[in-house]
């Protein structure tokens, strides 16, 4: 089923005050509790650089920690990527990865851990191989480098008490896994031998570490875009890529062909095609056309649906919509990309500040105050009946 375009105008009326989440609109209190098999995930990997930057979050005019925040208006999953060995950025390498967990761990919540096995972004449209594993030459010894520093990695987490809940094994595969930059990208076809060996060192790795460890990290693969997620999984499996528990595609409406109907279509049929449970681990929504900064808003009129235009109230509708979307064709999470992205003095490679400040959950017109988006979590959805 789909909301009425009544009943989601109601999660519009939301807004966080400073005693706690208030929600005009809504039948259910604050305190309802979420669904207990529902990820309401954040990707908060920027929250380390941002406040480092000199960032302020803040909820009723008052300063307020962001992980405390996502955790007391009901989230329950935080994302963090972790690459390689970044030589342009002291983020999202393993020290300030263990930093954002020990942060998520104190608030309560899980954490889902995304190696990228790259050294910078990896993503639908590209897959760079880590600088450090340029000169093997084999896919042996390749497969053996993401088994050696996955099993590492997790080992070293869990002996801080800091294993993950969850962990991508690579982030936007629809290319490759760690391509070479001498490829043809536009004219190579998947080595689908390769790639299978790579993904599976990867998926053995976090098996393994769990064993070692007492522990039983759950696994997801992560594909960009509904429309891409099926073919890729029908050629994984045929490669044998089978050991995994979750499918995580990212959403998108400004990259996609598919809208909300098409997406859930996908989730539908992913999820009676694999044993696997379907999330949806990335996607945004802008609250505003406007910007804060100089660098340029990734997410622009152009990214916008019909009949959700670039609101406050517009956003935690998108949010509400696609949620119950998610839950009623059997999607067991919704994780958001960015939410504290915020614009700073702090300069990207491609300009000064955030690309991403009119997407996040906090308002920049109000000195980053929280905005309604925060109340898409506790909004009464309709859950399927428990068989």
């Amino acid at each position: 089923m789909t909301f009425s375009r009544r009943g989601a105008l109601a999660a519009g009326l939301g807004l966080l005050a400073s005693g706690g989440l208030v929600r005009a609109g809504f039948a259910a209190s604050a305190h309802q509790p979420n669904h207990p098999n529902f990820y309401f995930g954040a990707d908060l990997s920027y929250v380390n650089e941002m406040e480092d930057c000199g960032a302020v979050y803040r909820q009723g005019g008052k300063r307020i920690d962001p992980y405390q925040l996502f955790a007391d208006t009901g989230h329950n999953l935080v994302r963090l990527r972790l690459w390689n060995n970044p030589d342009w950025t002291t983020y999202s390498t393993f020290d300030d990865v263990r930093r954002s967990m020990r942060r998520a761990k104190a608030s309560g919540q899980e954490v889902l851990l995304d190696f990228h096995y790259s050294d910078d972004w990896a993503d639908g449209d590209k897959q760079w191989i880590p600088k450090a594993w340029e000169n093997i030459p084999t896919t042996e010894g390749l497969a053996a480098a993401v088994y050696h520093f996955t099993f590492d990695t997790l080992t070293k987490l869990a002996s801080e008490g800091l294993m993950p809940h969850m962990v991508q094994v690579g982030n936007e595969t629809n290319k490759e896994m760690m391509g070479r930059k001498d490829w043809k990208w536009e004219t190579r076809s998947t080595d689908w031998v390769r790639n299978a060996a790579l993904f599976n060192a990867g998926i053995k790795a976090v098996r393994d570490a769990g064993k070692a460890t007492g522990t039983d990290p759950k696994i997801m693969l992560h594909i960009a875009q509904p429309e891409n997620g099926e073919p890729w999984f029908a050629k994984a499996a045929e490669a044998g890529v089978t050991d995994f528990d979750y499918i995580g595609l990212s959403y998108y409406r400004k990259w996609s062909t598919q809208g909300l109907d098409g997406l859930n279509a996908t989730i539908t049929r992913l999820s009676a095609t694999y044993k696997a449970k379907v999330i949806v681990v990335e996607t945004s929504y802008p609250w505003t056309n406007d910007g804060a900064d100089e660098a340029a808003n990734l997410l622009g009129p152009d990214t916008l649906i019909k009949d959700y235009p670039a609101t406050p109230n517009d956003q935690l509708r998108y949010l509400v919509d696609l949620t119950q979307g998610v839950i009623s064709h059997g999607g067991v999470g919704v994780v958001y990309w960015e939410p504290a992205w915020v614009s700073t003095s702090c300069k990207t490679r491609w300009g000064t500040g955030s690309h991403w400040e009119n997407a996040t959950f906090f308002d920049f017109k109000r000195g980053n105050e929280a905005l309604p988006a925060f109340g898409y979590v506790r909004y009464p959805y309709v859950w399927p009946k428990m068989s």
